[in-house]
């Protein structure tokens, strides 16, 4: 047998980066089922054993993460959307992990080419908890199969199929560029702070009550503060002469849409994002939606529908259980999917008019004094609707499936009456 790096009788063995590039080549354009697990076994097998030497080839393991992790930077994905993607595409959280590890590993690196600092791409990182755990000194491999307690051959299984996933996915709509740092300060930035403390109040409360009525006063509440706090927004970037404010003009966020029952959940995220004069487009493929927006707008939407969405479930989970006790055990999916199609659907009316209803109340407050509130606001949704549009062209309507008892939707419809958006 040939030394490390020396001649053995099939001439130079190939250097461990070489071996790892051949073997993720096979795993990666093996197609799904048998052929993928037998590129699988045979990588594992080829590198657990490879004359190279475990540093080398866990060293050059991680250098091909890097790389497949960067390759996901340019093809519009972010940590938040690789750690989902990969537990949707492999139904669990088994390599989410060893994702988070290659994540960690080049947010290490010097920058090279990554893109100007991004808040979101930094706190998203905090909440993976993307840090680098193995020792400097100490082969990935290694560290990680003693980690789990898991053969090499284990390891390396699981780090392939990990990077397989990565290598596989499709390039996506990138975001536009984060708000600018700095924005306002001094008097406005203060109001702005103590307004999104109420409205997170607000819906704390509504989250925590056993009552539906006080959830769904609460709910209303938040969303004509939201509203108003949007107005205020709007208003001051006119008076300073900056139709964008903070961003220069509309940003996006994704938003991960977990299943079950998808469909009805985009629908009630397109409905909060409507009211709070954002767009939103849902990648059933890819298992979110994208919100498009002014700053101000989508960090409203977001709380929003994070509090509705778990109103709506615990509601949901209720009517459910009390459906199935009744022996309709069959139809409890259909009762579940429709309930939450008729909450999206009535709490679209019941936000949109409390958005009304707060820029009413701000036109006619400001009307002696501040510009025409109407078309400050006109201006905006123009701007938003321009962005979406050149952000994605093809866009088309989805036609809901599955929301198909009656008992169900009535049921969602009072219980979206009964969620809080806000009054005390």
């Amino acid at each position: 047998m040939s030394e490390r790096g020396g001649k053995g009788r099939g001439g130079p063995s190939p250097s461990a980066g070489e071996l790892v590039g051949q073997v993720l080549g096979s795993v990666r354009y093996a197609p799904d089922g048998e052929q993928a697990e037998d590129a699988l076994e045979a990588g594992a097998s080829m590198l657990a054993a490879a004359e190279a030497g475990p540093e080398a080839v866990s060293a050059a393991v991680v250098e091909a993460a890097v790389a497949g992790v960067r390759q996901c930077w340019a093809g519009g994905w972010q940590p938040a959307d690789l750690a989902r993607i990969v537990r949707r595409e492999t139904s669990g959280t088994a390599l989410v992990a060893l994702v988070v590890d290659a994540i960690a590993a080049e947010a290490a690196r010097p920058p090279a080419t990554r893109p100007a600092p991004d808040p979101r791409r930094s706190e998203q990182l905090r909440n993976l908890g993307a840090e680098v755990w193995w020792p400097a000194d100490t082969g990935y491999l290694d560290a990680l199969a003693r980690r789990r307690r898991a053969s090499r051959f284990e390891t390396v299984y699981e780090v392939l199929a990990a990077l397989r996933v990565l290598a596989r996915l499709p390039r996506i709509t990138p975001l536009p560029p984060p708000p600018r740092a700095g924005g306002r300060s001094g008097p406005a930035d203060a109001a702005a702070a103590r307004a999104l403390g109420r409205i997170r109040g607000l819906l704390a409360k509504a989250e925590a009550t056993d009552y539906a009525e006080e959830a769904e006063a609460l709910s209303a509440k938040a969303q004509e503060l939201m509203a108003r706090h949007s107005i205020d927004e709007a208003l001051l970037d006119r008076a300073d002469g900056s139709p964008g404010g903070r961003t220069d003009g509309p940003s996006a966020v994704r938003i991960g849409i977990e299943g079950p029952y998808e469909q009805a959940k985009a629908l009630l995220l397109d409905a909060v994002a409507a009211a709070n004069r954002c767009q939103a487009v849902w990648a059933a493929d890819v298992g979110f939606s994208t919100l498009v927006g002014f700053a101000p707008d989508l960090e409203a939407a977001e709380m929003l529908y994070t509090s509705l969405l778990l109103q709506a479930t615990t509601a949901m989970n209720r009517a459910g259980d009390l459906h199935h006790a009744r022996g309709r055990s069959r139809r409890t999916r259909d009762f579940r999917q429709t309930f939450l199609v008729g909450y999206a659907d009535r709490i679209r009316d019941r936000l949109a008019a409390a958005t009304a209803a707060a820029t009413a109340a701000a036109t006619a407050e400001s009307a002696p004094t501040a510009p025409d509130l109407l078309p400050v606001l006109a201006a905006r949704a123009l701007a938003v609707e321009q962005t979406t549009g050149a952000l994605f062209p093809d866009t088309a309507p989805v036609r809901l499936r599955g929301a198909r008892d009656a008992d169900g939707w009535h049921q969602g419809r009072a219980a979206a009456d009964r969620a809080r958006l806000g009054e005390g």
